[in-house]
């Protein structure tokens, strides 16, 4: 599902169905006051909160509120305008069915226990303006892509108890259970496409991704190259598969009609 700016311009918050699924525009409204207030809120708004399927949040949201999402059981999409800069602690909580996730491309925090226990969620395309993600962010999600920028700084346990740590070689054991080096998982997962062999995974993963740029690294590779792994086996089909900022989810079978045509000597 992907939804242009142009046209949340007549868009209205609210709670409607949008393309067969229920939906909540989100204008920044406090939906929960204080933490200790969030069983009494749950009680009261369970039955509508449980109702929705996707959230848009609207053009002039800046920040996203502590809690404002926690433990909404059918949420599956979330879509961010890019004004949103901020996303507060436990804001998208035990999201238990979440599994795509557009942030905004001039986001800047995420705070801890954002995304924690979003058991459904496996990819996460963390924009180059995000300085900082606080503790334990992702922590217990299925996260296999975590594309972060090097610059960015990553707290303790931002992705602990996911496949992801588990494929590192950072694992560490003590009496109480299992843990990690963070500062050297941290360093890890920011390494993992830099080197020149992943070229192409790095221009599937931008978020600005121009098909020209990566059909020029798929031409000059070869076919195949689409199928080359990085270090805990994904490959750039699958970069491009859970990229959230590719409008066009057939820019690869475009790209390779394409290359076999221009490979036959047609005319494309």
């Amino acid at each position: 599902m992907r939804v242009q700016t142009e046209e949340w311009q007549r868009f209205i918050p609210g709670i409607r169905m949008y393309k067969g699924k229920k939906t909540f525009f989100y204008n920044g409204e406090t939906l929960v006051e204080h933490r200790y207030d969030i069983d009494n809120y749950l009680i009261h708004n369970r039955k509508e909160r449980q109702t929705w399927e996707v959230i848009i949040v609207l053009p002039g949201v800046e920040v996203i509120p502590s809690l404002t999402f926690m433990q909404c059981g059918k949420l599956e999409t979330v879509i961010m305008a890019d004004t949103v800069i901020r996303i507060q602690d436990y804001a998208f909580f035990c999201c238990k069915r979440l599994v795509f996730v557009r942030l905004s491309r001039n986001l800047e925090l995420i705070r801890q226990i954002a995304f924690s226990d979003c058991e459904s969620l496996t990819s996460i395309f963390i924009p180059p303006s995000c300085r900082e993600i606080v503790w334990e962010a992702f922590q217990d999600t299925k996260l296999i892509i975590f594309n972060v920028p090097q610059h960015t700084q990553l707290h303790e346990n931002v992705f602990s108890r996911t496949p992801l740590i588990k494929a590192s070689t950072f694992m560490l054991h003590d009496e109480s259970g299992q843990y990690y080096n963070t500062n050297e998982a941290n360093q890890w997962v920011k390494d993992m496409n830099q080197g020149e062999e992943f070229e192409l995974h790095r221009a599937c993963s931008s978020i600005n991704p121009l098909i020209e740029i990566i059909y020029g690294i798929v031409r000059r590779k070869g076919l195949h190259s689409l199928k080359e792994k990085n270090e805990i086996g994904m490959t750039p089909s699958d970069y491009l598969e859970a990229n959230p900022f590719i409008e066009n989810q057939l820019i690869e079978r475009v790209m390779m009609r394409r290359y076999v045509l221009e490979m036959m000597g047609e005319t494309v």
